[in-house]
């Protein structure tokens, strides 16, 4: 085989290489920026605050913000819930803590079937909606954490794509300048 062939070879696939990293980066960042709006979008419909900082100061066990949410929580303290990583922090700090002190750990499985045994025990229907009312917005606020998490990763990936496309695109233009140079008689 020629030189000039093979390094032809290797260029033309070096070329298709970088085209193929560049559509890809741009496609895992429109990826990125659709999770990330979304999440936002959705989360911002739901209108859910963290304590306020003053809340935090008067952290009591028993109360509606203990001391044990103070390491999650602070940080983001009278801020709307809006991202994915404050959708966890809110789903797992907060909402998870309160579920944890209701009867059968506010476990709705649990509580629903209580209620089932005990028809007569009224308590339990009330807690039963409350356990249902908290489970599903915790695993709301936890879905939002996945797909806010889902875009970060691609913002990630994207970024490696055009940082790989680049190095790419300058091997190839090296490769083409080499093909340029290269006699057609050598042989490899």
């Amino acid at each position: 085989m020629r030189r000039k062939t093979f390094d032809g070879i290797l260029t033309a696939g070096g070329a298709i290489l970088t085209v193929m990293l560049l559509v890809a980066g741009a496609l895992l960042m429109w990826g990125a920026v659709f999770t990330q709006t979304q999440v936002h979008n959705q989360l911002a419909q739901q209108d859910i605050y963290f304590p306020t900082a003053a809340a935090f100061a008067n952290a009591k066990p028993g109360t509606e913000v203990t001391p044990g949410m103070k390491p999650y929580l602070l940080q983001y303290a009278g801020q709307e819930v809006l991202t994915g990583a404050q959708a966890e922090a809110y789903a797992d700090h907060f909402i998870d803590v309160h579920l944890s002190e209701m009867p059968y750990h506010g476990v709705y499985s649990q509580i629903s079937n209580a209620a089932r045994a005990n028809p007569k025990e009224t308590s339990l229907t009330g807690l039963e909606s409350t356990s249902f009312q908290g489970t599903t917005l915790r695993g709301l606020l936890l879905e939002a954490y996945a797909f806010g998490t889902f875009g970060s990763i691609a913002l990630i990936a994207s970024i490696v794509s055009f940082l790989l496309g680049a190095l790419s695109l300058v091997l190839t233009i090296l490769g083409y300048l080499h093909w340029r140079r290269t006699s057609p008689t050598v042989q490899i």
